[in-house]
């Protein structure tokens, strides 16, 4: 019996290779350079599954490409890079990889928190300028985080993760999400639930964890900066386009609010010019999830998500089997 074809959009690790090969007639992409959209068309013609990143389109162009698909498995927790509806339509299961990266994002997230809200980068690019010329008084006052308000808007597993850790920094916490959590959590975890107009007026630290859907798109926009304190930081390590950029350099230019950091952009990999040179933002690479441990064990997961569509059962990640 012919093994079913999967391609790899990327390397992978190569210890879980063999696992894979066992069951799979496996094509990998060895590249360091994302593989080219046209590349992506001509070699997923015959395949019967596809293991990709979010920067792989998974469209009605694709679809249409590959007639013998069956299975798209993304090494990732956000799907919007997957048209959801048209892989159903056409019987191909998607299947994600949640929960291995909670505490990695929500870890990166307290990184850009406390490297903006402490200069962090600005002080380490003055430092090794060679012009420090030692302790003085003023130099890059901060804003301290112990004690103050965190406003959490999306309170799953990552938004959650958020809450736990400031608990260790004496933090007062108020979240929103799509639907209240139960008193047990709210209480464990100390957390407060508002409106999105009350979170964002009464927070010193906005931190978005929110899938991207039509309904958050450009949640955070002119309107929402305008409610927020002049002493806030924006957060965001969930996507891009959940922000409008161009509200917030204007909102950054004109002092509304006192910082963000951001993992993730609007149209991304290209980086709004006026976030680029403002030093009371700090910017990371999309690298949420980007520790050795948690991507390997997004690899595992979604391997594991591989092999038992491919035995006949349904995938533990799958979001849309019938």
């Amino acid at each position: 019996m012919n093994k079913p074809r999967v391609l790899a959009t990327r390397p992978i690790f190569a210890p879980l290779h063999p696992v894979l090969e066992e069951q799979l007639e496996m094509e990998y992409w060895q590249e360091r350079e994302r593989m080219p959209r046209a590349e992506l068309l001509k070699r997923i013609g015959e395949k019967d599954g596809v293991i990709c990143i979010t920067t792989d389109k998974i469209d009605e162009e694709l679809l249409a490409a590959a007639p013998k698909l069956r299975l798209v498995t993304t090494i990732s927790v956000g799907v919007d890079h997957i048209n959801l509806d048209a892989c159903t339509r056409r019987n191909v299961i998607v299947t994600n990889t949640p929960g291995v990266l909670d505490d990695t994002t929500a870890d990166l997230a307290w990184a850009l928190m406390m490297a903006v809200a402490r200069r962090i980068v600005e002080g380490d690019t003055w430092t090794r300028s060679g012009t420090w010329n030692g302790l003085e008084f003023d130099h890059f006052l901060g804003t301290d985080i112990w004690g103050k308000t965190l406003g959490v808007i999306g309170f799953g597993r990552i938004g959650r993760e958020m809450a736990r850790r400031a608990s260790g920094f004496k933090m007062h916490v108020i979240y929103n999400n799509r639907n209240r959590v139960s008193a047990a959590i709210e209480q464990e975890l100390r957390a407060t639930f508002a409106s999105v107009d009350a979170l964002l007026a009464e927070s010193d630290f906005v931190s978005l964890h929110v899938p991207l859907r039509a309904d958050t798109r450009h949640l955070i926009s002119g309107a929402s900066f305008e409610k927020m304190k002049r002493t806030a930081f924006l957060i965001n390590t969930a996507r891009g386009p959940i922000v409008d950029e161009n509200a917030l350099v204007d909102a950054l230019e004109k002092g509304v609010i006192a910082g963000a950091g951001l993992d993730v952009y609007e149209q991304e990999p290209k980086v709004h010019p006026g976030l680029i040179q403002r030093r009371n933002v700090v910017l990371a690479p999309h690298i949420g999830s980007a520790t050795t441990d948690t991507r390997m064990a997004m690899a595992k997961l979604a391997v594991q998500n591989a092999l038992a569509f491919f035995e006949g059962r349904t995938p533990p990640n799958a979001l849309n089997a019938r």
